[in-house]
């Protein structure tokens, strides 16, 4: 069965930090997802582990240790919302940070 576990459930940053949300996973996977959900919208993908690089955003897979994490650089205050890591679609850990 695949279990995600964010680090934090709780994140809290000042604008301008560079902020690092992580999950770790057990069982095997193919694909990695984060979404952000800002209040009153639906998740919305954020970024794919092999999507093309976003600005302000970074994602690092670290296979041995089943580890992966989001890194946004010059947070902002519009970026404060939850974070769901996921597998696959259906799958999700969440984290939510604000500013």
């Amino acid at each position: 069965e695949d279990v995600l576990t964010p680090f934090k459930d709780v994140l809290m940053a000042l604008e301008g930090d560079t902020v690092a949300l992580s999950c770790n996973y057990s069982g095997s996977v193919s694909n990695l997802f984060w979404y952000q959900q800002k209040s009153s919208s639906s998740p919305q993908l954020l970024i794919a582990e092999y999507a093309e690089k976003v600005e302000r955003l970074s994602f690092k897979h670290d296979k041995q240790s089943k580890e992966f994490h989001l890194q946004i650089s010059s947070a902002a205050v519009t970026d404060s919302a939850v974070y769901y890591c996921a597998l696959q679609p259906t799958v999700t850990g969440n984290t939510s940070w604000t500013m």
